[in-house]
């Protein structure tokens, strides 16, 4: 294999590596959302506090946003009659505020309004397995789009227009990974790596002094150059359509639905990898680059100086595109 590209961000606060001699090295690793979380910190805290800690921010996030769970604050607002108000949590409206603010950036490409299209593709809690038919993604998509959800920033709640179904899966993971660095800086510690589903974060450096080095996800086919990253004060998120697709009459059917076709995406984006300070915005604008493909989704980027790689299936091979950003961490 050949030697990685090394990423490192352009400029490293030397805040970053203040305290990094202090504490004991520390490994957890635990279930949430349906998929798995880990953490390597330095630390004096006792590991059982941290990992107390850690699952109780998790389980937050989980009564906030969980479509699964019948009680949490996002099925109480999908069951809100037309019209009907509800009183948001600071994360989840922290969250949908962010969602709405990229549906609107991205044209619908990211919409945390298109639940009932999600569950329609049987990619929801019913999990149907049936495609729908021409007419039922007509009434799916009636349904869609945050950008008819009124919010009320003073009283921090939020108007459901009618029918509409919140679905923050493109957006939740990334937030959890952003709670669990705000609570272990709650708790004193300064030096972690933190991982939920796939989506990491960098806090600090390693005990070592070096940064936390993360190698970007590639599709397993794919015969690119090794990519590693800095994660210093970085967040990373790589969207997949090798990930939870299924199939349906002989045809392999992604999980990330267009909202704008109301269709799982057939725009030959294999994988899409972000980088921003923010676990929550590299998780979203993965998902909405990965909808918009490899020449509006580069094009996002670049409005908003994004570190991004979108990776493309061609008739002869995958194709990298990278940011001017991504480019501009490289080190030669």
């Amino acid at each position: 294999m050949s030697e990685p590209r090394i990423l490192v961000p352009p400029a490293i606060d030397p805040r970053a590596f203040a305290g990094r001699a202090d504490g004991a090295n520390v490994r957890l690793v635990g279930e949430t959302m349906g998929t798995m979380w880990s953490l390597l910190a330095t630390s004096n805290v006792a590991p059982a506090v941290i990992e107390r800690a850690v699952v109780a921010a998790c389980d937050a996030v989980i009564a906030e946003m969980s479509h699964w769970v019948a009680g949490s604050e996002l099925c109480r607002f999908n069951r809100l009659p037309p019209g009907g108000w509800a009183s948001l949590s600071s994360g989840f409206f922290h969250v949908l505020t962010a969602g709405i603010a990229l549906a609107h950036d991205s044209g619908g490409a990211f919409d945390p309004g298109a639940g009932a299209l999600v569950a329609a593709w049987g990619f929801g809690p019913d999990g149907s397995r049936a495609e729908p038919s021409p007419a039922e993604i007509v009434i799916a998509r009636a349904r869609n789009d945050a950008r008819r959800i009124e919010l009320d920033r003073h009283a921090r709640r939020a108007r459901q227009p009618g029918g509409l179904m919140l679905d923050l899966s493109g957006i939740a993971k990334g937030h959890a990974v952003d709670r669990i660095g705000q609570t272990l800086a709650g708790l004193g510690i300064r030096h972690a790596l933190i991982e939920v589903g796939g989506e990491l974060l960098g806090l600090g450096v390693q005990p070592s002094g070096e940064p936390w080095w993360v190698d970007v996800e590639q599709p397993p086919e794919a015969a690119l150059p090794p990519t590693r990253v800095a994660l210093c004060g970085l967040a990373i998120a790589t969207s997949g359509d090798y990930r939870r697709r299924r199939e349906v009459d002989g045809r392999i059917l992604s999980h990330t639905i267009d909202p704008r076709t109301g269709r799982p995406i057939d725009n030959h984006v294999a994988s899409v990898t972000v980088l921003h300070a923010e676990a929550m915005m590299a998780d979203a604008y993965a998902t909405a680059l990965t909808v918009l493909g490899p020449k509006d989704g580069l094009a996002l980027a670049e409005r908003h100086a994004l570190a991004a790689a979108i990776v493309e299936r061609t008739p002869t091979g995958f194709v990298e595109h990278v940011s001017v950003a991504w480019n501009a961490m490289a080190e030669e």
